[in-house]
């Protein structure tokens, strides 16, 4: 649309300057005329009268034509005056066309787009991104996932200048079996995800994303997981405010909340949300700058975040959205790599530290180490990444070590996969004890039903450390709409 109003905008332009310059020269060429009427002396052929008519009398030299001159002087200050408004229309028009110019072209909705597009969530946080492995073309592997709008992306103004919200909605129905004692199986609702993007300007922009599932207990609760104020000043800087997702590792920046996106029912144990018993901080709350380093090779990434960190009280909500309960503030650097010569491959590591004080023990001071390789093209996906904790309380140092590997790879509108994680708490850890040791695969595939609905089964087999294992089936229909 934007393109088609400057074509129109160019054409009435030059159709105006035309008009301009030919009203110009006729009001010239009128004004000639009308002098060499009133100056011109009578040819020697009509000075004598023609029969039946009177003698004219002599026109000296400084004789004129009253009617003529009156003429001419009202016909030049009409043309001047339509001239004037002509050219002040122009330049009404060339300011309009540079505004329509420097508005932003409109990105697609997710209506416009069928499932292998990227997913804009990340587009306001400047963080990792996801490629839907399923029908992504292998050029674009390598902006992965960058961008949870697009589908999960920023909007534009509306033509008056308001804010214009946009909402994108994510869900799943799912059915669990296991042979864990003491749990049944069951039909089960997944979350329901409400995301929210809208433009306030060049500049700036919010996103926001809200959750709402329910609990063992089977009442619902409703979170804002995510609300982010965006300035975005260049491609090398990028500032948030607000509660983002931790870019600790690959996973949390690059699949949010929404299985849709993700080839597995469920996210690596890892990288569990603080709600399902993960035991990694991925939410926070505070300040986050990303961008792309200058000059740098590889394609270089940053991320520095400063925030109040994970709760270490038992009983308190892991995310300190209101209050943190003690004054010191977590913070995370990561850099990561997208080589252009290697679409679709990305490497990156991350440090987070944070010191939490749990009641009436010392201080733990907690450092997160994070380490990724990932690839992915149109038909292949490999996501490895690696993490150790470590738990320093006095003169004691505890080290949690964590991995897991997934592999698939897409025939047509399936993508079988296999999964591999482990992690092994120490039965003394000052922070984690009860989690122990969990390990196992997990295998399954994805079957896309529409471009915009897909469903999943997958068979999980977990080990624990002195307890039985687990055996679980997980049948999944997850949509967007």
């Amino acid at each position: 649309m934007l393109n088609i109003n400057g074509k129109i905008l160019r054409v009435v332009l030059s159709c105006l300057v035309f008009v301009a310059a030919a009203c110009f020269l006729s009001t010239r060429t009128a004004q000639g005329q009308a002098k060499k009427v009133s100056v011109q002396p009578p040819k020697p052929a009509d000075s004598s009268p023609q029969l039946g008519q009177t003698p004219a009398a002599p026109l000296s030299s400084s004789t004129t034509v009253p009617v003529s001159t009156a003429a001419a002087g009202s016909t030049d200050d009409l043309n001047s005056e339509t001239i004037r408004l002509m050219l002040k229309r122009i330049d009404e028009l060339e300011t309009r066309i540079r505004d329509l110019e420097a508005r932003p072209v409109p990105s697609n909705t997710l209506a416009n787009v069928p499932t292998g597009t990227t997913s804009l969530q990340n587009n306001a946080t400047g963080d990792a991104t996801v490629v839907s492995p399923s029908n992504t073309k292998p050029d674009d592997a390598n902006t992965q996932a960058s961008t949870q709008a697009g589908i999960h992306g920023d909007h534009q103004d509306m033509p008056n200048g308001t804010p214009r919200m946009q909402i994108q909605g994510f869900a799943d129905v799912d059915f669990h079996a296991t042979s864990e004692k003491g749990q049944t199986n069951s039909f089960l609702l997944g979350q329901l995800d409400l995301f929210i993007t809208s433009r306030l300007s060049e500049k700036f922009s919010v996103l926001s994303e809200l959750i709402l599932e329910a609990g063992q207990d089977n009442a619902f609760t409703f979170e804002v997981h995510r609300l982010l104020l965006k300035y975005s000043m260049n491609d090398h800087f990028n500032l948030s405010a607000g509660r983002y997702h931790s870019s600790i590792g690959y996973y949390n920046t690059a699949f949010h909340h929404g299985s849709f996106f993700q080839t597995t029912v469920n996210r690596p144990f890892l990288f569990a949300f603080e709600s399902r018993g993960g035991l990694l901080p991925l939410h926070n709350v505070g300040l986050s700058a990303t961008g792309r380093i200058p000059n740098a090779p590889f394609g270089l990434h940053y991320v520095a975040e400063i925030g109040n960190g994970r709760a270490a009280r038992p009983g308190a909500r892991p995310v300190q959205s209101v209050v943190d309960e003690n004054n010191g503030k977590s913070f995370n650097l990561a850099l990561y790599s997208r080589p252009s010569q290697i679409p679709g491959l990305q490497t990156g590591f991350s440090v987070y530290h944070d010191n939490l004080t749990p009641p009436l023990v010392p201080n733990v001071s907690q450092t997160i180490t994070a380490g990724y390789v990932v690839y992915q093209d149109a038909r292949n996906e490999s996501l490895n990444e690696a993490i150790i904790f470590r738990h320093s309380r006095g003169g004691e140092v505890f080290y949690i070590p964590g991995f897991y590997t997934q592999w698939s790879r897409r025939y047509g509108n399936i993508r079988p996969y296999f999964r591999y994680q482990y992690i092994n708490v120490p039965s003394d850890d000052p922070v984690y004890r009860t989690v122990g040791r969990r390990n196992g695969p997990s295998v399954g595939f994805k079957y896309d039903l529409s471009d915009f609905v897909n469903f999943k089964a997958q068979y999980d087999h977990t080990s624990l450390r002195r307890l039985s294992a687990i055996d679980e089936l997980f049948l999944q229909l997850s949509f967007t709409f």
